[in-house]
């Protein structure tokens, strides 16, 4: 179970007059995602999806609040956490010399994967995720889509408890985004933790189990797809996030 208790991450930027500002990115953001529960994070862009799903793998560290892994903290388990999570954004940069066979055996040494048994393991996963065609291509040669999914590869290379995707499928054309959304079930139904944020609104409604809704960095409302367009009175998630907001003309 990840528990996310009271997390706020506070900025400084300072504006055109040198004059320092602070401002909030997250505030006071709590829930939990059990185990084999799969959360969508939505929100448009800006909304703090990133920053909130950075603290959350431990690349970013929180100014108020807490990040639990069954009861752990990066404070006194950093290694041991991180060894247990992966985690994906839709800009993940990749060594573009290298082969996807040789990221690949790399992430594999990283994990201390034993080496007689990581040439059979990256085959296993090249077959899974449709890689056998630019195993051997440099990776600089690929386009989106097989790029990503050498992404969710290295992601996927050590097995982990608890996956952390932030836009995964941003920008990438409809088989590749179906590939990655296949993938994640599948991990789901192995009892795997997931963490999935997106502002595809549709896509969060077809995948997860249950949504955290933000927007400007604080928590609109919880639950499960169903559970918030019935409080929303609206019949696509869409929708109700606009209810939520009290519409797009309190944007501009």
């Amino acid at each position: 179970m990840i528990q996310i208790k009271d997390v706020t991450k506070k900025f400084t930027k300072w504006n055109a007059k040198k004059e320092r500002i602070e401002f909030f990115a997250d505030q006071n953001i709590s829930f939990e995602v059990k185990d084999g529960e799969i959360v969508g994070i939505l929100g448009p862009n800006g909304a703090g999806k990133t920053t909130l799903l950075r603290m959350i793998a431990g690349i970013l560290e929180p100014t108020k609040g807490t990040v639990l892994f069954d009861g752990k903290n990066y404070q006194q388990n950093d290694i041991e956490i991180k060894m247990e999570l992966a985690y994906l954004s839709g800009n993940t940069k990749l060594y573009d010399t290298l082969t996807t066979y040789e990221l690949l055996y790399m992430c594999c040494e990283i994990y201390k994967m034993p080496k007689q048994e990581i040439d059979s393991k990256i085959k296993v996963i090249s077959k899974k995720l449709g890689l056998d065609t630019f195993l051997y291509q440099k990776i600089g040669q690929l386009s989106t889509g097989q790029t990503q999914r050498v992404n969710i590869a290295r992601c996927f290379i050590h097995n982990p408890k608890y996956y952390v995707f932030d836009e995964a499928t941003t920008g990438l054309d409809i088989i590749s985004s179906q590939i990655i959304l296949d993938f994640i079930k599948k991990e789901k139904e192995k009892g795997k933790t997931i963490l999935y944020s997106t502002h595809y609104m549709e896509e969060a409604e077809n995948i997860c189990d249950r949504v955290v809704m933000i927007h400007h960095g604080k928590v609109l409302l919880i639950g499960t797809p169903d559970e918030i367009k019935k409080k929303t009175k609206t019949t696509n998630l869409r929708d109700a996030f606009f209810a939520l907001i009290g519409g797009v003309e309190n944007e501009k």
